[in-house]
């Protein structure tokens, strides 16, 4: 999907939704790769906003310096010839800091979506919704399945913990 044409006011809307919460998406893609450098994560964040936006570089980094100042990230530096390239791992604190977000944010999303879909069923019955080629359609739904299979396991693991 990195093709995707977007407009000025798309690009600015995935923005909003992207900027404030990047932090967590970027302790989300270190903890996921174990260790990542600076690039990698901008390649994982284009993928995230669905190809439409990533940070700068500059504001990427300004970020990953702050969060290792807070003692979230540490960063390994390592030299390819005199090529120097910082990687970046969670630290115990930003695990733990990871784990509570993530609770937090799986409740978020979870009502969010609720909300959501609801704005959606709204729009249709205004007449305003949005035409989806078949293309886009195909990978909504292979998102959708995706989730509910998630969902299904989160389910099943939570109402095993209950006995």
């Amino acid at each position: 999907m990195s093709g995707v044409v977007a407009t000025e006011f798309e690009r600015k809307i995935i923005k909003g939704l992207f900027t404030v919460p990047l932090k967590n998406i970027i302790l989300v893609i270190v903890g996921l790769k174990g260790e990542t450098h600076g690039y990698e994560i901008l390649k994982e964040l284009e993928k995230f906003t669905v190809g439409i936006w990533k940070p700068s570089h500059s504001n990427l980094y300004t970020l990953l310096n702050k969060m290792v100042e807070e003692g979230l990230l540490e960063p390994r530096e390592e030299y390819r010839g005199k090529v120097r390239r910082v990687k970046y791992r969670l630290t115990d604190k930003g695990w733990e800091y990871l784990r509570t977000s993530n609770d937090l944010a799986l409740r978020s999303l979870y009502t969010a979506i609720s909300y959501h879909e609801r704005l959606k069923k709204k729009i249709e019955e205004m007449g305003r919704e949005r035409k989806i080629d078949k293309e886009t359609l195909r990978e909504y739904l292979e998102l959708l399945r995706q989730i509910r299979d998630l969902l299904d396991d989160e389910i099943k693991a939570i109402e095993s913990r209950l006995g």
